[in-house]
């Protein structure tokens, strides 16, 4: 297709005028990046040639005009290497971030296709969606299967609840969530875990798979009041110091300051509220 084609094209179909023109365009790019490679154009006789071409071979590119049909040239000798796929590939990228947060977010994979088809993007197909959420559980796995190789003095263990898609339902589920401060201050993400509730069991089988990682003596976990998290510690760090954080103690100082007729001194309440939220399990 000579540019007057291109042309004529552009303006009889903007849409797939466009898709043309920018194919034509990456291609020329590609044309050229091979002649500078080669050190020759193609079919010139020179001494400063350092290969030959080999013809090309198709591939694609996800682009806001849809799918677009590249020839990525081949050379003899040495490998061929184009900033096009790699300066382009961030389109690619950003759509796959746009489905994984969709997926994140629990929209169904019939009404990301559809989103994703408005901008311009064809044939994004459910398993299309599916196999990037499988690649992401992946990440997310191998990410919590990393070894504990530096000490972890103090642990910082909260749940939050929130409602997912469970099948073919919704349901709410509880995100348990450790992270751990290093000595130099460094606070990282050990583990997470999502679970029907958060219960003594389900805190000690997250609390053994950070030990199984290499997570050793522990001095200090904070948490919030709940029993099945301190029966777990209990169980799990022998000699751990516990210690409730300082939100709940709040909350918990204006509860027990509710149940008063007699309102102690200010400077009480912090003492009297937090000496049933610190001990040594």
């Amino acid at each position: 297709m000579n540019s007057k084609d291109l042309v004529v094209n552009y303006l009889t179909d903007n849409e797939e005028g466009m898709k043309d023109l920018i194919t034509w365009f990456l291609n020329e790019v590609m044309k050229k990046e091979a002649e500078e490679l080669a050190g020759a154009r193609r079919y010139e006789r020179t001494g400063s040639r350092r290969t030959y071409r080999n013809g090309t071979r198709s591939r694609s590119l996800k682009s806001r005009y849809g799918s677009l049909s590249l020839d990525k040239p081949l050379l003899r000798d040495i490998p061929f290497r184009t900033q096009v796929f790699e300066r382009y590939s961030r389109v690619e990228k950003a759509l796959e971030n746009a489905i994984i947060e969709s997926y994140l977010q629990g929209v169904s994979t019939r009404k990301i296709e559809n989103v994703i088809s408005t901008l311009g993007v064809e044939k994004i197909s459910a398993s299309y969606v599916s196999s990037i959420a499988k690649e992401l559980d992946s990440k997310v796995t191998e990410f919590f299967s990393l070894p504990v190789e530096s000490h972890i003095p103090y642990l910082i263990v909260d749940a939050s609840y929130f409602k997912i898609r469970d099948g073919g339902r919704y349901a709410n589920k509880a995100l348990l969530v450790i992270a751990g401060i290093r000595n130099d201050g460094i606070r990282t993400i050990l583990g997470a875990r999502i679970a029907d509730c958060e219960d003594e069991l389900t805190w000690e089988d997250l609390f053994s798979d950070l030990k199984d990682r290499g997570l050793r003596r522990v001095d200090l976990i904070i948490s919030d009041g709940h029993r099945g998290i301190q029966a777990a510690v209990e169980r799990s760090f022998h000699g751990c110091s516990w210690q409730m954080c300082q939100v709940h103690v709040r909350q918990e100082a204006v509860v027990w300051i509710a149940g008063k007729t007699v309102i102690p001194s200010v400077w009480d309440v912090p003492t009297l509220a937090c000496n049933s939220g610190n001990r040594t399990v």
